[in-house]
Parts: structure tokens; C-alpha cells; sequence
């Protein structure tokens, strides 16, 4: 019995290209690849590596709107931030399991994020220190986060573009 997801067994060279040639066949047709397709090890790895940001990004992402739950004007306002903060770590879920259909495991990914050796969205470095930043990040950061987004449904790893169809529901 074999298993497609994990790496390739060493192959003739012919063979290696056709299988190559399909896999890149099926890109250019705008097919999804799934988890048990073959693909080259260089798409797995930098899909991990996207994911595993995009990932991070939502869950980092949690803390400035976070740190404000309890200090919003309004019963209201904080139970608005308290279910953007929970879609928010929700979307980084999705996008860990993604990510572990690839082979990657949350732990190591957090494990890279904590170490450095992964990234996160830069913006959420800065502090929110007002109510009014809040307004800015959520209009202006969660509008941008979502014109990318949008884009990424038609990505051409299934369990990711399935990911941001929900995501971006």
C-alpha cells in the first residue's frame, strides 16, 4: 500500500519528470492538489511555510483587539471584540489543520513562530493603545487582510482554499 502524501520514493529520472510534468499539468489547468497527490517537495515546503504564517497571522492577530475586551466603552463593543477575537482564533485553527495536511505539526510550527524562525503579519507588533486604534485595525488591517484572502480561495492547495471559503464567510 502506498502512501502519496509522503515524499517520493527515489525514481528514474524519466519518471520523475513525467510525474513533475502531470503535477505541473494540473496547476496550469487550476486543478487542487490534495493532500494525498504527489507534489514536489519544494510546493510542500512553502506551502507549510505560507500557512504556518497565515496562521500565526490570525492568531497573533487576537491581542491587540484582545488586550481591549475588557476596557470597550460598551457592554456592546466588548461583546463585538470578544467574537471578532474568537473568529480570529478560529481562522488560525483552520489554517493549523491546513497546514497539518502537508505533514507539518502545530507544535513544531508554534515551536518556529516562538523561536523566530517563522513569521507573523508585522502590524500586530505595534500597540493599540486608544479606542480609536482599534477602529483603525479593524478597518484598515481586516480590510486588507480580507482582499487577500478572497484571493487565496482559488489557491491551488484544496484543504487552504477550502480554509479561506470559510474564512472568509
Amino acid at each position: 500500500m502506498s502512501n502519496d502524501s509522503a515524499p517520493p520514493s527515489p525514481r528514474p529520472a524519466v519518471a520523475e519528470d513525467a510525474v513533475q510534468s502531470h503535477f505541473q499539468a494540473r496547476i496550469d489547468a487550476e486543478q487542487r492538489i490534495e493532500p494525498k497527490d504527489w507534489m514536489p517537495q519544494a510546493y510542500r515546503k512553502n506551502l507549510i511555510r505560507q500557512i504556518s504564517q497565515h496562521a500565526h497571522s490570525e492568531v497573533i492577530g487576537m491581542q491587540p483587539e484582545g488586550g481591549w475586551i475588557g476596557r470597550a466603552p460598551t457592554l456592546r463593543r466588548k461583546a463585538v471584540l470578544l467574537a471578532k477575537v474568537q473568529d480570529e482564533g478560529g481562522h488560525g485553527l483552520y489554517l493549523y489543520s491546513a497546514a497539518e495536511t502537508l505533514g507539518a505539526s502545530r507544535e513544531s510550527m508554534v515551536d518556529a513562530m516562538h523561536a523566530g524562525e517563522a513569521k507573523y503579519a508585522s502590524i500586530f507588533n505595534y500597540p493599540a493603545l486608544t479606542w480609536a486604534d482599534i477602529g483603525a485595525i479593524g478597518w484598515l488591517v481586516d480590510g486588507a487582510a480580507i482582499v487577500n484572502q478572497i484571493s487565496l480561495q482559488d489557491t491551488s492547495y484544496g484543504p487552504y482554499a477550502r480554509a479561506m471559503v470559510r474564512i472568509c464567510k
